[in-house]
């Protein structure tokens, strides 16, 4: 027995992988950790003095950590952070000083107002009592703020809520984004308005609407019914055939993932996906995370990490896709980082810590065959060449970096894909990307910690951040831990005098 951290015990056959600090599940302060190995998985433990001992699983499978740590790039934040430093991480959020990646998504909650009542959440206007809902005015600072980020703006972002379509000045709003540069703006929904009402869908799509991200838990109606209260498939479906008509051919569908409820819908979720890759651009895996009030029992039966998700996916897809496919998101840094530095500009850099999140690509066929990415490149050696081609740019010696970068082509078979890279870098620009994004379906899992398995050297790499009414900018997890209940009570309504404001008595979610 060994005493790593004050009174935490490892015991055999424990071994110690790192330390950090997290926070107790019960009273959120912060308190020590450590990351234990344990049989090839890996626990996260700590002890608050007032309310003891926890222990989670913190990531399944020990090599996997090992493999994804060899993308460990660590970003160089922002300029201008919002905040001090004062309390510390977490507490301090807004982006502080120690924050370590710009925004790479931004998000503002218009409103958490919804039309439905998801058994699952616990953050919508009839749950919570009051309604927070920004105007226009306040919207658009959040965005400036956004905007304003140096060296690298923020060019992407995201409506949520609550459901940012029960706000009928949704397309306004979407105007707006485009109006201030955002070039990708996307909105979470539940999809049932884009369902019912297509000339909404259709507005909001010409206003400037990137991306549909559409909640997708499952193809089977008692998921729906069991996670989100009632069977809303029909209306999904419909929803995408919207999107055919409108002629809107970017969905993202997220999928809640969890163990022993649709854990096993992965690989129906993945064929339908192939089946409409014209319009469904990504399937986008949250697995789900859990409160302060969460059982040790619970958590164990129902918590799924990355390396359950890529596991998963190779099973029910039997085998066309596989876990070795996958890569952590700050494998795409090299490519943003080369290509910037050649042309003299920074882009959006994912400097996530690299167990936050892992995604592939695959190319649909005509015969229902889904083929990844990796079956046509070899991956970790263009990774490897982009990161030659960034440091030649960075030398000064941007004619030997585009040389170089001509090379990648060596690593990417023939057809299609090499096509559409030679396309890439005879333009030379990172926006080219896009067309070959078209052929292909990206899949990928974005594992959102909570107070059980809150790990501070991940928050402090997050790059997805909320956008607040006071001038801060929170990272995803942080905000959704700590920060939302306070700052929404501050800037929300009661729901009765909300409702009486707008002349209606009905007592339903979102009206």
């Amino acid at each position: 027995m060994q005493e790593v951290e004050g009174k935490l015990q490892l015991l055999e056959p424990e071994k110690l992988v790192k330390k950090t600090v997290s926070l107790c599940p019960k009273c959120l302060k912060r308190i020590n950790a450590v990351i234990v190995e344990r049989n090839n998985k890996l626990y996260i433990k700590k002890k608050c003095e007032e309310h003891g001992e926890f222990e989670d699983l913190y990531w399944s499978d020990y090599e996997l950590y090992k493999f994804y740590m060899n993308w460990d790039v660590v970003g160089d934040g922002v300029e201008n952070p919002r905040t001090r430093t004062v309390e510390g991480c977490p507490y301090d959020c807004g982006l502080c000083p120690n924050h370590k990646s710009h925004t790479v998504l931004g998000i503002i909650d218009v409103t958490n107002r919804c039309n439905l009542a998801c058994p699952i959440c616990f953050a919508n206007a009839a749950r919570t009592g009051y309604v927070y809902e920004p105007g226009l005015d306040e919207i658009r600072k959040i965005m400036v703020n956004f905007r304003e980020n140096r060296p690298v703006k923020t060019v992407a972002l995201q409506l949520s809520g609550g459901e940012p379509t029960v706000r009928e000045d949704l397309p306004e709003i979407i105007g707006m984004a485009k109006e201030l540069g955002f070039s990708h703006v996307e909105v979470n929904t539940n999809g049932l308005k884009f369902a019912e009402d297509i000339d909404f869908y259709r507005e909001c799509f010409k206003a400037g609407m990137s991306t549909v991200y559409l909640q997708f838990d499952s193809l089977r109606p008692e998921i729906y019914e069991k996670l989100r209260g009632r069977n809303i498939l029909p209306q999904k479906l419909k929803m995408i055939e919207n999107a055919r008509e409108i002629g809107h051919g970017s969905i993202v569908l997220v999928v809640t993932l969890a163990k022993g409820v649709n854990d096993g819908d992965m690989g129906d979720i993945i064929k339908f996906s192939a089946e409409n890759s014209d319009v469904i651009r990504c399937i986008n895996v949250q697995p789900i995370s859990f409160s302060g009030a969460a059982k040790k029992e619970e958590l164990r039966r129902m918590r799924i990490t990355i390396p359950d998700f890529v596991k998963i996916v190779e099973e029910q897809t039997n085998g066309q896709i596989k876990a070795e496919d996958f890569r952590p998101v700050p494998w795409a840094v090299s490519t943003a980082k080369a290509v910037g530095a050649i042309q003299g500009k920074r882009y959006q850099e994912f400097t996530a810590h690299p167990l936050c999140g892992a995604a592939t690509f695959f190319i649909p066929k005509e015969n229902g065959e889904i083929v990844p990415i990796n079956r046509y490149a070899e991956v970790d050696k263009y990774d490897k060449l982009m990161w030659e081609v960034y440091e030649t740019a960075k030398q000064g010696r941007k004619t030997m970096a585009k040389l170089k970068m001509m090379k990648t082509v060596l690593y990417i078979k023939k057809g299609l894909l090499r096509n559409l890279i030679l396309g890439i870098l005879r333009k030379g620009t990172y926006s080219a990307l896009g067309k070959m994004m078209t052929k292909m379906v990206m899949i990928g899992a974005m594992h959102f910690m909570d107070a059980w398995n809150y790990d501070l050297q991940r928050v402090e790499r997050c790059v997805i951040h909320y956008g607040t009414m006071d001038g801060r900018i929170i990272p995803f997890c942080t905000f959704n831990t700590l920060h939302r209940e306070p700052y929404e009570r501050k800037y929300s309504v009661p729901l009765k005098e909300w409702r009486k404001s707008k002349g209606t008595g009905r007592k339903v979610n979102c009206y």
